[in-house]
């Protein structure tokens, strides 16, 4: 019974790139690469074989765990083909570098994405933790993207000690603009006093132990 449940769910979470402009402090491209001169791994996957995949799989989860997946030369032929095979698609980005433009002609591809934008706290002070990031400018494309998609944008948010204070602000900000917020707990603390860790018992989960 349990094998026959699994199959008919077909999910996958997948990272189809090794590309990101940001540098955020805990994610695994800094702290075992970048911080240590190494080049991230990776390559681009190629459109025949995402093809192959979004044959099989009818729910797809683009949230990269050393890439964000926008930065795939063939996204929008990606996106494209998750409509064409009929695919439930979630995105998951954090880096603001491409144009308007560019994130309108993403929308239009396919219309039925969730897009969730990781955008941590008020957005002029998300690039604390992500570095590199224009908090204020992705803001404003996920407010675009409501012009666009037929499924609400995700806030998503990490709380963080510089950020914790600032939720409930983050909640009206949401409800005001009609946009859905998630909270989603980290546990890539250096150790229990890590100066990233916040402090309220509602945001602290327990610290991972890290694996090199």
């Amino acid at each position: 019974m349990s094998k026959t449940i699994f199959f008919n769910r077909k999910g996958l979470n997948i990272d189809i790139s090794f590309r990101c402009a940001l540098e955020c402090v805990r994610c695994q491209r800094t702290t075992r690469f970048k911080s240590k001169g190494k080049k991230v791994p990776g390559e681009d996957m190629p459109l025949k074989d995402f093809e192959k995949v979004a044959k099989h799989f009818k729910q797809i989860n683009f949230c990269g765990q050393y890439s964000d997946p926008v930065y795939h030369p063939q996204f929008i032929e990606i996106l494209k083909m998750c409509h064409q095979y009929d695919v439930r698609a979630t995105i998951h980005n954090a880096s603001s570098t491409k144009s308007k433009d560019w994130y309108i002609e993403a929308f239009k591809a396919n219309v039925n994405v969730r897009w969730v934008f990781g955008i941590d706290g008020l957005p002029e002070k998300s690039c604390l933790y992500r570095v590199n990031q224009d908090g204020v400018k992705l803001f404003n494309i996920m407010l675009e993207s409501k012009k666009h998609l037929n499924l609400i944008p995700v806030w998503q948010i990490i709380p963080f000690s510089f950020n914790e204070n600032d939720i409930d602000k983050c909640k009206k900000i949401a409800d005001d603009n009609k946009i859905l917020l998630k909270i989603v707990q980290s546990s890539r603390w250096i150790d229990d006093h890590d100066p990233l860790m916040p402090k309220s018992v509602l945001y602290k989960m327990k610290r991972q132990k890290r694996v090199e």
